[in-house]
């Protein structure tokens, strides 16, 4: 039985080079478009690109720091 087109080594390969060429390519139009910036730094080179990657960079810290927090353990429901 053969594997799934989603698991072979090359077809993520090919998937990773893509997403990465796509995302190249969205933050390069970023040269073209006029900025109308509210706050100054939101004018700069690809600034929506990197202030999304640092907040779900933030969302994911933040998560780990809550379930932490309020983890229980296993035995929780036993006792």
């Amino acid at each position: 039985m053969s594997d799934h087109w989603l698991v072979r080594p090359d077809t993520i390969r090919k998937l990773w080079i893509g997403s990465i060429v796509a995302l190249v390519l969205l933050v390069a139009t970023d040269l073209w478009i006029h900025h109308h910036a509210h706050f100054g730094l939101d004018g700069t080179f690809g600034f929506y690109a990197w202030f999304g990657f640092l907040c779900c960079v933030a969302m994911v810290v933040g998560s780990k720091v809550l379930g932490a927090m309020i983890k229980r353990p296993d035995t929780y429901y036993d006792d």
